[in-house]
Protein backbone atom coordinates (compact mmCIF):
# COMPACT_ATOMS: atom_id res chain seq x y z
CA UNK A 1 0.00 0.00 0.00
CA UNK A 2 0.87 3.77 -0.40
CA UNK A 3 1.85 5.29 2.77
CA UNK A 4 0.07 8.58 3.34
CA UNK A 5 1.36 9.20 6.68
CA UNK A 6 3.03 7.35 10.06
CA UNK A 7 3.00 8.70 13.19
CA UNK A 8 6.92 8.26 14.86
CA UNK A 9 6.05 6.72 18.23
CA UNK A 10 8.01 6.22 21.31
CA UNK A 11 8.17 2.12 20.51
CA UNK A 12 10.45 3.71 17.80
CA UNK A 13 12.76 4.97 19.70
CA UNK A 14 13.21 1.78 21.69
CA UNK A 15 13.33 -0.02 18.45
CA UNK A 16 15.98 2.11 16.56
CA UNK A 17 18.08 2.52 20.18
CA UNK A 18 18.44 -1.32 20.81
CA UNK A 19 16.55 -1.11 23.65
CA UNK A 20 14.18 -4.17 21.98
CA UNK A 21 15.05 -7.89 21.75
CA UNK A 22 15.83 -9.34 18.31
CA UNK A 23 14.46 -6.88 16.14
CA UNK A 24 14.21 -7.70 12.28
CA UNK A 25 17.57 -5.87 10.77
CA UNK A 26 17.60 -3.82 8.54
CA UNK A 27 14.44 -2.44 9.69
CA UNK A 28 12.09 0.11 8.47
CA UNK A 29 10.49 1.41 11.60
CA UNK A 30 6.97 2.79 12.39
CA UNK A 31 3.53 1.22 12.50
CA UNK A 32 0.82 4.20 12.72
CA UNK A 33 0.11 3.78 9.33
CA UNK A 34 -2.01 5.41 7.18
CA UNK A 35 -2.25 4.98 3.42
CA UNK A 36 -4.32 3.65 0.40
CA UNK A 37 -4.07 0.40 -0.78
CA UNK A 38 -2.42 0.21 -4.58
CA UNK A 39 -2.03 -4.01 -4.66
CA UNK A 40 -3.84 -6.80 -3.29
CA UNK A 41 -2.91 -10.68 -3.32
CA UNK A 42 -4.88 -12.84 -5.32
CA UNK A 43 -7.71 -14.19 -2.80
CA UNK A 44 -8.07 -11.27 -0.53
CA UNK A 45 -11.46 -9.88 -0.58
CA UNK A 46 -12.14 -8.08 2.24
CA UNK A 47 -9.87 -5.35 0.38
CA UNK A 48 -10.04 -3.25 -2.51
CA UNK A 49 -7.25 -0.99 -4.31
CA UNK A 50 -7.51 2.64 -3.60
CA UNK A 51 -9.37 1.86 -0.19
CA UNK A 52 -7.71 3.87 2.68
CA UNK A 53 -6.61 1.68 5.65
CA UNK A 54 -4.90 1.69 9.03
CA UNK A 55 -1.73 -0.76 9.67
CA UNK A 56 -0.84 -0.72 13.34
CA UNK A 57 2.00 -2.22 15.45
CA UNK A 58 0.52 -5.83 15.60
CA UNK A 59 1.30 -6.88 12.04
CA UNK A 60 0.19 -10.99 12.31
CA UNK A 61 -0.59 -13.86 14.69
CA UNK A 62 0.04 -17.64 14.81
CA UNK A 63 -3.52 -18.33 15.11
CA UNK A 64 -2.55 -21.71 17.00
CA UNK A 65 -0.89 -20.38 20.33
CA UNK A 66 -2.93 -21.07 23.49
CA UNK A 67 -3.31 -17.18 24.31
CA UNK A 68 -4.41 -16.84 20.12
CA UNK A 69 -6.97 -19.84 20.83
CA UNK A 70 -8.09 -18.24 23.97
CA UNK A 71 -8.77 -14.44 21.97
CA UNK A 72 -5.16 -12.73 23.48
CA UNK A 73 -3.67 -12.54 20.27
CA UNK A 74 -1.73 -9.47 21.89
CA UNK A 75 0.75 -12.37 24.08
CA UNK A 76 0.57 -14.92 20.76
CA UNK A 77 3.95 -16.49 20.98
CA UNK A 78 5.29 -16.15 17.70
CA UNK A 79 3.81 -13.02 16.49
CA UNK A 80 4.99 -10.46 14.08
CA UNK A 81 4.96 -6.24 14.52
CA UNK A 82 5.05 -3.93 12.26
CA UNK A 83 8.09 -1.54 12.17
CA UNK A 84 9.74 -4.09 14.50
CA UNK A 85 10.10 -7.52 13.32
CA UNK A 86 8.36 -6.49 9.51
CA UNK A 87 9.21 -3.26 7.79
CA UNK A 88 7.60 -0.15 8.77
CA UNK A 89 5.87 2.51 7.49
CA UNK A 90 8.93 4.97 7.59
CA UNK A 91 8.68 4.35 3.91
CA UNK A 92 6.72 5.51 0.79
CA UNK A 93 5.10 1.78 0.38
CA UNK A 94 4.99 -0.65 2.96
CA UNK A 95 3.28 -4.50 2.71
CA UNK A 96 0.71 -5.67 5.43
CA UNK A 97 -1.29 -8.70 6.19
CA UNK A 98 -4.85 -7.83 4.81
CA UNK A 99 -5.80 -9.51 7.91
CA UNK A 100 -4.39 -7.28 10.62
CA UNK A 101 -5.26 -3.81 8.89
CA UNK A 102 -8.37 -1.62 9.87
CA UNK A 103 -10.67 -0.30 7.38
CA UNK A 104 -10.93 3.65 7.88
CA UNK A 105 -13.36 6.32 6.11
CA UNK A 106 -11.99 7.36 2.85
CA UNK A 107 -12.41 11.06 3.54
CA UNK A 108 -10.26 11.64 6.58
CA UNK A 109 -7.33 13.58 7.62
CA UNK A 110 -4.46 11.52 7.82
CA UNK A 111 -1.73 13.27 9.56
CA UNK A 112 -4.97 13.55 12.53
CA UNK A 113 -5.57 10.15 11.88
CA UNK A 114 -2.16 8.52 12.14
CA UNK A 115 -1.35 8.87 16.11
CA UNK A 116 -4.79 7.01 16.72
CA UNK A 117 -2.99 3.61 15.01
CA UNK A 118 -0.70 3.51 18.05
CA UNK A 119 -1.35 5.62 20.68
CA UNK A 120 -4.84 5.78 20.52
CA UNK A 121 -5.15 2.17 20.85
CA UNK A 122 -2.44 1.45 23.16
CA UNK A 123 -4.61 4.17 25.43
CA UNK A 124 -7.35 2.44 24.77
CA UNK A 125 -6.56 -0.87 25.69
CA UNK A 126 -4.81 0.60 28.91
CA UNK A 127 -7.64 2.51 29.90
CA UNK A 128 -9.65 -0.53 30.03
CA UNK A 129 -7.23 -2.57 31.90
CA UNK A 130 -6.99 0.68 33.92
CA UNK A 131 -10.91 -0.23 35.19
CA UNK A 132 -13.97 1.88 35.24
CA UNK A 133 -12.65 4.59 38.55
CA UNK A 134 -13.96 7.94 38.34
CA UNK A 135 -10.24 9.57 39.10
CA UNK A 136 -7.69 8.75 36.69
CA UNK A 137 -3.96 9.90 36.71
CA UNK A 138 -2.17 9.98 33.63
CA UNK A 139 1.72 10.29 34.01
CA UNK A 140 3.81 11.54 30.50
CA UNK A 141 1.46 13.67 28.99
CA UNK A 142 2.23 12.92 25.31
CA UNK A 143 0.39 11.07 22.05
CA UNK A 144 -0.90 8.46 23.92
CA UNK A 145 -2.30 10.37 26.92
CA UNK A 146 -3.66 13.42 25.41
CA UNK A 147 -5.91 11.44 23.16
CA UNK A 148 -6.85 9.20 26.08
CA UNK A 149 -7.76 12.05 27.79
CA UNK A 150 -10.64 12.97 25.55
CA UNK A 151 -11.94 9.75 25.88
CA UNK A 152 -11.77 9.70 29.54
CA UNK A 153 -13.39 13.19 29.71
CA UNK A 154 -16.19 12.08 27.06
CA UNK A 155 -16.89 8.55 29.76
CA UNK A 156 -17.43 11.57 32.38
CA UNK A 157 -13.74 10.58 34.48
CA UNK A 158 -12.13 12.87 36.25
CA UNK A 159 -8.44 13.43 34.88
CA UNK A 160 -5.26 14.20 36.52
CA UNK A 161 -2.77 15.28 33.93
CA UNK A 162 1.77 14.58 35.62
CA UNK A 163 4.13 15.91 33.09
CA UNK A 164 7.83 16.80 33.78
CA UNK A 165 8.58 19.05 35.86
CA UNK A 166 8.84 22.85 35.29
CA UNK A 167 6.83 21.31 31.77
CA UNK A 168 3.90 24.35 31.76
CA UNK A 169 3.35 23.85 28.59
CA UNK A 170 2.16 20.66 28.44
CA UNK A 171 0.39 20.83 31.99
CA UNK A 172 -1.91 23.83 30.03
CA UNK A 173 -1.65 21.91 26.95
CA UNK A 174 -3.84 19.13 29.18
CA UNK A 175 -6.29 21.41 30.70
CA UNK A 176 -7.45 22.41 27.57
CA UNK A 177 -8.53 18.94 26.70
CA UNK A 178 -10.34 18.65 29.88
CA UNK A 179 -8.02 17.63 32.45
CA UNK A 180 -9.18 19.01 35.87
CA UNK A 181 -5.64 18.77 37.31
CA UNK A 182 -2.15 19.20 36.20
CA UNK A 183 1.27 19.15 37.71
CA UNK A 184 4.58 17.67 38.10
CA UNK A 185 5.08 13.97 38.17
CA UNK A 186 6.46 14.44 41.81
CA UNK A 187 3.23 16.22 42.99
CA UNK A 188 0.55 14.46 44.62
CA UNK A 189 -3.02 14.99 42.75
CA UNK A 190 -4.98 17.40 45.35
CA UNK A 191 -7.05 13.54 46.27
CA UNK A 192 -6.28 9.88 45.70
CA UNK A 193 -6.95 8.65 42.31
CA UNK A 194 -9.16 5.20 41.56
CA UNK A 195 -6.65 4.48 39.00
CA UNK A 196 -3.15 5.39 36.75
CA UNK A 197 -1.90 4.96 33.55
CA UNK A 198 1.88 5.41 33.05
CA UNK A 199 2.90 6.24 29.40
CA UNK A 200 6.22 7.71 30.05
CA UNK A 201 9.04 4.51 30.48
CA UNK A 202 10.44 6.05 33.34
CA UNK A 203 10.38 3.49 36.17
CA UNK A 204 10.85 5.93 38.89
CA UNK A 205 7.22 6.85 38.32
CA UNK A 206 5.82 3.13 39.30
CA UNK A 207 6.34 3.87 43.31
CA UNK A 208 4.67 8.00 42.92
CA UNK A 209 1.78 6.40 40.87
CA UNK A 210 1.49 3.99 43.70
CA UNK A 211 1.01 6.60 46.51
CA UNK A 212 -1.10 8.76 44.38
CA UNK A 213 -4.24 5.85 44.22
CA UNK A 214 -6.19 5.04 46.95
CA UNK A 215 -6.74 1.55 48.72
CA UNK A 216 -7.99 -1.07 45.71
CA UNK A 217 -6.32 1.35 43.20
CA UNK A 218 -4.65 0.06 40.00
CA UNK A 219 -1.68 1.61 38.47
CA UNK A 220 -1.22 0.63 34.58
CA UNK A 221 2.36 0.25 32.77
CA UNK A 222 1.48 0.95 29.47
CA UNK A 223 4.98 1.32 27.85
CA UNK A 224 6.52 -1.56 25.87
CA UNK A 225 9.90 -0.71 27.50
CA UNK A 226 10.40 1.26 31.13
CA UNK A 227 13.50 1.91 32.85
CA UNK A 228 13.83 -0.13 35.90
CA UNK A 229 11.44 0.25 38.67
CA UNK A 230 13.31 1.27 42.04
CA UNK A 231 12.33 -0.78 45.42
CA UNK A 232 9.41 0.82 47.30
CA UNK A 233 8.07 0.34 50.35
CA UNK A 234 5.32 -2.74 50.71
CA UNK A 235 3.14 -0.33 52.57
CA UNK A 236 2.38 1.81 49.46
CA UNK A 237 1.16 -1.55 47.50
CA UNK A 238 -0.76 -3.02 50.65
CA UNK A 239 -4.24 -2.89 51.11
CA UNK A 240 -4.99 -4.68 47.81
CA UNK A 241 -3.37 -1.54 45.56
CA UNK A 242 -2.33 -3.70 41.79
CA UNK A 243 0.40 -2.72 39.18
CA UNK A 244 -0.41 -3.80 35.84
CA UNK A 245 1.31 -3.83 32.40
CA UNK A 246 -0.23 -3.79 28.84
CA UNK A 247 0.61 -5.40 26.13
CA UNK A 248 0.36 -5.03 22.50
CA UNK A 249 -3.15 -5.00 20.94
CA UNK A 250 -5.72 -7.37 19.84
CA UNK A 251 -7.76 -6.27 16.34
CA UNK A 252 -10.94 -6.30 19.04
CA UNK A 253 -9.46 -2.98 20.66
CA UNK A 254 -9.20 -1.53 17.38
CA UNK A 255 -12.44 -2.16 16.14
CA UNK A 256 -13.87 -0.82 20.01
CA UNK A 257 -11.47 2.33 19.41
CA UNK A 258 -12.12 3.75 16.21
CA UNK A 259 -15.89 3.49 16.79
CA UNK A 260 -15.38 5.77 19.72
CA UNK A 261 -13.43 7.87 18.17
CA UNK A 262 -16.01 9.93 15.91
CA UNK A 263 -18.23 9.83 18.93
CA UNK A 264 -15.56 11.29 21.51
CA UNK A 265 -15.07 13.83 18.72
CA UNK A 266 -11.48 13.02 19.29
CA UNK A 267 -8.64 15.21 17.83
CA UNK A 268 -5.56 14.92 17.75
CA UNK A 269 -2.20 17.59 17.80
CA UNK A 270 0.36 16.77 15.64
CA UNK A 271 3.74 18.14 13.93
CA UNK A 272 4.09 16.83 10.73
CA UNK A 273 7.36 15.91 8.94
CA UNK A 274 8.53 14.91 5.48
CA UNK A 275 10.21 11.46 5.55
CA UNK A 276 13.32 12.96 4.85
CA UNK A 277 13.30 14.51 8.04
CA UNK A 278 12.78 11.11 10.14
CA UNK A 279 15.88 11.26 12.68
CA UNK A 280 15.11 15.11 13.27
CA UNK A 281 11.16 13.97 14.36
CA UNK A 282 13.27 11.15 16.55
CA UNK A 283 15.49 13.67 18.06
CA UNK A 284 12.89 16.37 19.12
CA UNK A 285 10.41 13.38 20.76
CA UNK A 286 13.39 11.60 22.64
CA UNK A 287 14.38 15.48 24.24
CA UNK A 288 10.47 15.80 24.71
CA UNK A 289 10.00 18.99 22.53
CA UNK A 290 6.64 17.81 20.67
CA UNK A 291 2.94 18.51 22.15
CA UNK A 292 1.18 15.85 21.03
CA UNK A 293 2.39 13.60 18.42
CA UNK A 294 4.92 13.93 15.68
CA UNK A 295 3.86 12.49 11.90
CA UNK A 296 5.79 11.60 9.01
CA UNK A 297 4.46 12.47 5.42
CA UNK A 298 6.25 10.47 2.15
Amino acid sequence: MQVAACGVCRTDLHVVDGELPNPKLPIVPGHEIVGRIDKVADGTDALSIGQRVGVPWLGQTCGQCRYCRNGSENLCDRPLFTGYTRDGGYATHVVADARYVFALPQDGDDIATAPLLCAGLIGWRSLQIAGDGQKIGLYGFGAAAHIIAQVACWQGREVFAFTRKGDDAAQAFARTLGARWSGSSEDAPPEPLDCAIIYAPVGTLVPLALRAVRKGGRVVCAGIHMTDIPSFPYDILWHEREIKSVANLTRQDGEEFFKIVPKARIRTETVSYPLTRANEALADLRNGRLRGAAVLVP
